[in-house]
């Protein structure tokens, strides 16, 4: 009998020590809440030689979308070369200098001029804004360090789940613990002031896959945490901490991003997962190997819209940390609806990319399925691309606005064949910006037109209509121009956000 009660103690002694893994369970239904569109980050003097995209002097083996340099247009946080580059002016008049590793570039490569520039928040650690990598600032390195990233939620719930990428990577990427936790003053309400920018409420929850808090994400591969009980408001701030024991940055592999955030993070030395507050050594206005935010969808009838974009959607030149992207407006609109469809929306725009070409991130075409189709709940898309084709082009005839418009009849026909309802957006003016031509205005006037009368979208947002003057309709009304003449400035972005029809998602 002894013996007996001694080996059942044993039994119950073992069992209470290992993991307990949180299970998706079956009548669940998950949405993703917030994503970025992913893009890879040049290994630091790779090798030339690359194929498909590939650069030479970028990504060993050639990474496709990976830009010795990277996004033209100056994103803070670029950083392909030990010595950081200088930061670009906001806009595409700023012509980053070559990095230490570059060569020309690639044929069909957006020009520097491209969107993708911000303005600088205030000084801080790293470089101008504390974004690491800007003008005198380290390169952003994750070598035994903790990235502390805030996302802000669009539609709310009470489980949630991490899904982690590694998709650029060329080798295994170990981390070595994650968290998950709601930010101070996670939904910004009227009195509530957070002690530090860092701060989290409550204690954090552990990340584990399969139960392990330490886990490995394979090269290409991305992995799905396991669900954790988490309370979070719609348009809620969530932290997500991940400590990476080994090098990524310094390594051979790329490193798997979102370059121009215009959200802070916050890297620290060690391992600081969890922590209440931390004490960040540098702050690139960037995201780190997130790939989506998860939440069980609130009611049957929930969807996602993913804003499918350049710049303009990616919120270039916005005000970093104050989410004033157009998709953001929207999502505070959607969010206030009484009685209405819950509806999340997923920015999945990035600075400088084209409909026809790799460059800032690989082109629109070759990224559709992983950054629309492939998202989690995924209902209607929105369509905002062609401008740095254009602009890119310059005089030259090709690509032709023909050409963009068949390129857009191919999202159209791989979005109707997933059942998702396509959305084409017009694009803003430019004229006055640095890579502005009269040729570039026509095949603009031209796509837009076909957007607007052809019928082939399921429905049009008219974004030229929204924030054009109607005193000289080639160029931004003045009160909506950053002041390059290609970007909205915040004001901009929130008009564009307010005239979207609800309608369109009911």
């Amino acid at each position: 009998m002894k013996l007996t009660r001694a080996l059942l103690a044993l039994v119950l002694a073992a069992s209470a020590a290992l993991p307990v893994v949180a299970q998706n369970r079956r009548d669940e239904r998950w949405i993703a809440t917030w994503a970025p569109a992913l893009v890879a980050r040049a290994v630091p003097g790779g090798v030339p030689g690359g194929v498909v995209g590939g650069v030479p002097g970028g990504v060993p083996g050639g990474v496709r979308g990976a830009v010795p340099g990277g996004v033209p247009g100056g994103v803070p946080g670029s950083v392909a070369a030990p010595a950081a580059a200088p930061q670009a002016p906001a806009g595409p008049a700023a012509t980053p200098p070559a990095p230490a590793a570059s060569a020309a570039a690639a044929p069909g490569q957006a020009p520097a001029g491209a969107p993708g520039g911000r303005a600088a928040g205030p000084a801080g650690p790293g470089g101008p804004g504390g974004r690491g990598g800007g003008r005198g600032g380290p390169p952003v390195t994750l070598n035994n360090q903790t990235v502390r990233q805030i996302l802000h939620a669009s539609v709310g719930g009470n489980r949630v789940r991490v899904v982690l990428s590694n998709a650029f990577g060329t080798a295994p990427l170990k981390i070595g613990a994650a968290h998950v936790a709601l930010r101070e003053c996670a939904d910004a309400k009227a009195g509530c002031t957070r002690s530090s920018d860092t701060a989290i409420v409550g204690a954090a929850k552990s990340l584990t896959v399969n139960g392990s808090t330490a886990f490995t994400i394979l090269a290409g591969a991305s992995l799905v945490s396991d669900p954790v009980d988490l309370a979070v408001p719609a348009l809620g701030d969530v932290v997500i901490d991940l400590y990476v024991p080994d090098d990524v940055t310094g390594g051979t592999s790329p490193l798997t991003w979102h370059q121009g955030s215009s959200q802070s993070a916050y890297i620290s030395a060690g391992n600081t997962a969890g922590a209440a507050k931390v004490d960040a050594t540098l702050r690139p206005a960037s995201w780190f190997l997130l790939s989506r935010l998860e939440v069980v969808a609130p009611s049957a009838n929930a969807g996602v819209i993913a804003a499918f974009g350049d710049s303009i959607t990616d919120g270039a030149v916005s005000t970093v940390d104050t989410n004033n992207r157009w998709p953001d407006h929207l999502a505070r609109r959607l969010a206030a609806q009484k009685g209405g469809r819950p509806m999340a929306v997923i920015n999945q725009g990035i600075s400088g990319n084209r409909l026809l070409g790799d460059g800032a991130g690989v082109s629109a075409l070759a990224r559709f399925d992983r950054d629309v189709l492939m998202q989690t709940g995924v209902t209607h898309v929105i369509v905002l691309e062609g401008i740095n084709d254009i602009g890119g082009a310059r005089q030259s005839p090709t690509p032709s606005a023909e050409d963009l418009i068949n390129a857009h009849r191919q999202l159209i026909a791989r979005a109707r064949a997933r059942g998702l309802k396509i959305i084409g957006a017009t694009l803003t003016p430019f004229e006055g910006a640095a890579y502005y031509t009269v040729e570039g205005e026509a095949k603009r006037k031209a796509l837009n037109d076909w957007i607007r009368t052809s019928g082939e979208y399921d429905a049009v947002i008219d974004f030229d209509k929204i924030t054009r003057d109607p005193a000289n309709p080639l160029r931004f009304l003045p009160a909506y121009d950053s002041g390059d003449h290609l970007h909205p400035g915040d004001a901009g972005y929130k008009a564009m956000g307010e005239a979207v029809d609800l309608a369109l998602f009911k």
